[in-house]
């Protein structure tokens, strides 16, 4: 039996022509986060995962019905621990494995993505947990954001990735240990063999760590900038956590892409930072949380008396900062506090200095800067990613309304639509 010509031509060519998935998101407000303006009674069309129109309402009716929200951009933190939780705070993480550590990080990315962040960077996790975390997400194994990995943060011997409460008969060491410019390359060259996004390496002491302290130096200049030299050459940015006055100058002349935490810089950090378009990045909530559940969650003694001196200091100098025109972008270190509260930052980047609409800025078109994805996300436009979410109320007029988070769309697949 002979096929017609126009079948089989049918047969191999019109799978090829179907028209592309299309969604249509009707929003009642949709917040341009570049301009600070409102577009009212708007419709996103999507086709696939990519946003191929932005306009008037039309009149046939929309597959997702906005009208009564306000739409904008999926949200970016660029500083969280999605395989941390402080359920397992202090010595109590002693407990958890590295499979526990992944089994964590799965549900505390769904309530990430829930909170309307479709996009996070995961700054550190054992075993490379947050790299099968990534891949799990995009394989459709789990819900998650689009997760950027750094898997092993570097760090000196005894520093703030090293220190415990092991004794030394146990003869812990850190798998982020790398002391040295050449042993800090390796570190840097393993972890990128391993599928890491971002380096991250600890400039300074921190809050969480024993025997040590957040403003006093760790690694070196010279060690800082082997690091970046190495992560540059193979394509990757470089977030130093650092706490301290000289650590943060120390990793913005070595030429880091993003300072994290930020807590005691001072006018010639800020002047740096600003001379060198370095991002700062201040998590300037978990404060609240440390201070008022620590001890419930098993902080160490030390660690709730560091931040009595690092809380106050680094909101102080966030003003300082912002008001002194260095980029920043949104970075909240969820892990220390539970997920799906990274919303509870932006009042207090709005009370310290910022406008609601920058603080939202931060949160996208700042942060997708940062990470160098600005040509798929941080905005609602043509070419781009599909992420879009919607909120109750006006987050301009009062940014708490960032709680509120009702609609979540990732890469153009709906999420989550409450009605």
């Amino acid at each position: 039996m002979s096929i017609p010509m126009r079948t089989l031509a049918c047969v191999l060519f019109c799978a090829a022509v179907l028209p592309a998935q299309t969604t249509v998101v009707r929003c009642g407000k949709l917040l341009d986060v570049n301009s600070g303006q409102y577009l009212s009674n708007t419709d996103v069309t999507v086709e696939k995962n990519r946003i191929t129109k932005v306009g008037p309402a039309g009149s046939a009716a929309p597959a997702v019905d906005l009208s009564d929200k306000t739409c904008m951009p999926g949200l970016i933190d660029v500083h969280t621990h999605l395989t941390s939780d402080p359920r397992f705070s202090g010595s109590k993480r002693l407990s958890v494995s590295i499979p526990r550590g992944a089994l964590i990080g799965a549900r505390n990315a769904r309530i990430t993505l829930m909170a309307g962040f479709t996009t996070v960077r995961s700054m550190g996790a054992g075993g490379y947990s947050d790299v099968a975390l990534r891949e799990a997400i995009e394989m459709g194994d789990i819900e998650g954001p689009r997760v950027y990995a750094a898997g092993t943060s570097l760090t000196i011997t005894g520093g703030h990735g090293d220190s415990g409460p092991l004794a030394p008969e146990f003869k812990y060491s850190g798998s982020g240990v790398a002391d040295g410019p050449w042993a800090v390359r390796a570190k840097v060259r393993e972890n990128i063999k391993y599928g890491a996004d971002v380096i991250k390496l600890h400039a300074s002491g921190g809050v969480m760590s024993k025997n040590d302290e957040p403003g006093t130096p760790q690694y070196t200049v010279e060690e800082i900038r082997a690091a970046v030299e190495e992560a540059h050459k193979l394509g990757k940015k470089v977030a130093a956590h650092a706490h301290g006055t000289q650590s943060i100058k120390d990793a913005i002349i070595a030429g880091v892409d993003s300072v994290e935490h930020c807590s005691f810089i001072d006018a010639e950090g800020i002047r740096l930072a600003k001379e060198k378009g370095t991002y700062l990045v201040f998590d300037i909530y978990n404060d609240d949380y440390i201070l008022q559940e620590g001890m419930k969650m098993g902080m160490h003694p030390e660690s709730i008396e560091k931040e009595k001196v690092v809380g106050k200091a680094q909101r102080e100098n966030f003003l300082k900062a912002w008001r002194g025109g260095v980029k920043m972008a949104f970075g909240s270190d969820g892990g220390v506090y539970p997920h799906g509260d990274n919303w509870k930052q932006f009042p207090y980047m709005v009370e310290f200095g910022m406008k609601p609409i920058e603080a939202l800025r931060a949160a996208t078109v700042w942060a997708a800067d940062l990470m160098s994805i600005s040509g798929d996300v941080g905005a609602v436009k043509v070419g781009l990613k599909a992420d879009l979410i919607a909120v109750t109320g006006d987050p301009l007029a009062d940014v708490r309304a960032m709680q509120n988070v009702r609609f979540v769309m990732k890469d153009g697949k709906v999420y989550r639509n409450d009605k």
